[in-house]
C-alpha cells in the first residue's frame, strides 16, 4: 500500500492517521504489559504489583514521542498500518517510564501526573499495609526496580521488530546512552554548579537540555521512524535539523512550567523545579542578570532542604524581574522558529509536513 496515493495536507487526514496510530499503540502497549503481568504473576502474585504500577503510569498521555516516530516513519514513505513502527512506538513509551520514574526518584518528586510518582507510590503502600523497616527506603528501592524493569522492556519490545534496520539500532542504543549521560550532567550540575560559576552555566545548561530530554523527546524518536522506513542520509539529517531545536524549545518551556506552571494544569506545585534544585537554564540566565545579592540567595537557597515556601515565591518572582524568564522565552522562540523554518525544507509530502508540524507545535506550546 503506498500511503500518498494523493500529495495532500489534508488535516483530517493526518488527524485520522495519528488518532489510528495512537490507538494501535495503546492496544500493543496494554496487551505487551498484560502479557508482562501474567509472566511476574507466575513467579509470585505480590511481585506483580510492580508491572501494575508500570501499567498505570504509561495508560494514556499525549505520546508525542511515538508520534513522532510515526510521522517521521511517514515521511520516509512507510506504510501507516506497519506493526513495527506500532512496535517501535511503544518500546519509547516504555523507556520514556524509566526515565520518569528514575528522574523523580533523583528529584525527590512526590507527584507525577497529578498522582504520586512511583517512589512514593510505594512507600504509601508500605505504610498502609504497616510493614516492618523504613517506608520511604522502600518506595526507593522499589521504583528503581520498576524503572529497571521498564527499561528491560523497551528493549524487549524494540528487539522484536523484524527485519531490524541497523541505523535504528543504532539510533534507539544512542538514544538512551545520551539519556543517562545528560540525567548524569543534570546531578552533577545541582551538585558541583555553585562550584563552576555562572560564566558557562547557559552553555552547560543547554547542554543537559539537549542531551537529557531534547534528543529522546523530538530527534531520537524522528530519526528512529525514518530509519525504520529505510530514509537516506539526507533525509535524517533534514529531520534533525527540524526536530533537534524544537526539541529543546519543548524542554525550556517545561523549564518555565516547573516555575510559573498552573499546578492544576501542570500536576506539579508552582516552583516545583525550584525546591529540586534543577539548574536550569532560566537559573543560568539570572546568575549573569540578577543583582548580587540575587545571585546569592539563589546559590545558597536553591534546592535547600528547608527552603521555605516564601523563599520559592521570591525566588520566582526575581527570575521575572531579572530578565531571566524573558531570556528564556527568547530562546524558545528563537529555537521554535529554527525548527519550523527546516521544517519547510524536508522533502517530505506535504501530509507528513503538516503531522509534523502540528506535533511540533503541540510541543512547544504546552502548558503541561
Amino acid at each position: 500500500m503506498t500511503l500518498y496515493a494523493a500529495d495532500t495536507s489534508d488535516p483530517e487526514q493526518a488527524r485520522e492517521l495519528s488518532a489510528g496510530f495512537s490507538e494501535r499503540l495503546e492496544t500493543s502497549l496494554s496487551t505487551f504489559l498484560a502479557e508482562q503481568h501474567e509472566v511476574i504473576s507466575d513467579i509470585a502474585p505480590a511481585a506483580a504489583e510492580i508491572v501494575t504500577a508500570i501499567e498505570d503510569l504509561t495508560r494514556g498521555g499525549k505520546r508525542l514521542r511515538p508520534l513522532f516516530a510515526f510521522w517521521g516513519y511517514l515521511g520516509a514513505g512507510g506504510d501507516a498500518q506497519a506493526a513495527d513502527i506500532v512496535q517501535a512506538g511503544a518500546a519509547i513509551e516504555l523507556f520514556q517510564a524509566a526515565a520518569l520514574i528514575h528522574d523523580d526518584l533523583i528529584d525527590r518528586s512526590d507527584t507525577r501526573r497529578g498522582q504520586p510518582s512511583m517512589h512514593r507510590r510505594f512507600e504509601s503502600m508500605h505504610r498502609a499495609s504497616g510493614w516492618h523497616r523504613d517506608a520511604s527506603r522502600f518506595g526507593e528501592a522499589a521504583s528503581i526496580l520498576a524503572g529497571d524493569l521498564c527499561l528491560s522492556l523497551s528493549e524487549q519490545l524494540f528487539a522484536t521488530i523484524s527485519p531490524m534496520v541497523p541505523e535504528a539500532r543504532t539510533i534507539f542504543d544512542r538514544m538512551r546512552a545520551q539519556v543517562m549521560a545528560g540525567q548524569y550532567l543534570d546531578v552533577l550540575e545541582e551538585s558541583a554548579g555553585p562550584s563552576y560559576g555562572p560564566a558557562e552555566a547557559v552553555k552547560r545548561a543547554r547542554t543537559i537540555v539537549r542531551y537529557k530530554s531534547a534528543k529522546y523527546s523530538v530527534e531520537n524518536p524522528t530519526l528512529l521512524g525514518g530509519a525504520l522506513a529505510g530514509a537516506p542520509a539526507d533525509l535524517l539529517d533534514q529531520y534533525s535539523r527540524f526536530a533537534l531545536p524544537l526539541g529543546e524549545a519543548f524542554q525550556l518551556r517545561d523549564d518555565v512550567l516547573g516555575v510559573f506552571g498552573d499546578p492544576a494544569i501542570t500536576g506539579k506545585p508552582a516552583g516545583d523545579d525550584l525546591r529540586e534544585g534543577k539548574r536550569t537554564e532560566i537559573i543560568a540566565h539570572a546568575l549573569t542578570l540578577a543583582s548580587e545579592e540575587d545571585q546569592v540567595f539563589i546559590q545558597s537557597r536553591l534546592g535547600a532542604d528547608d527552603l521555605q515556601e516564601d523563599e520559592v515565591k521570591r525566588m520566582s518572582a526575581l527570575l521575572e524581574s531579572c530578565g531571566a524568564l524573558g531570556a528564556t522565552e527568547a530562546s524558545i522562540a528563537e529555537l521554535s522558529e529554527q525548527g519550523l523554518s527546516a521544517l519547510e525544507e524536508l522533502t517530505v509530502a506535504p501530509l507528513a509536513r503538516h503531522g509534523l508540524r502540528t506535533l511540533g507545535l503541540a510541543a512547544i506550546r504546552r502548558t503541561s
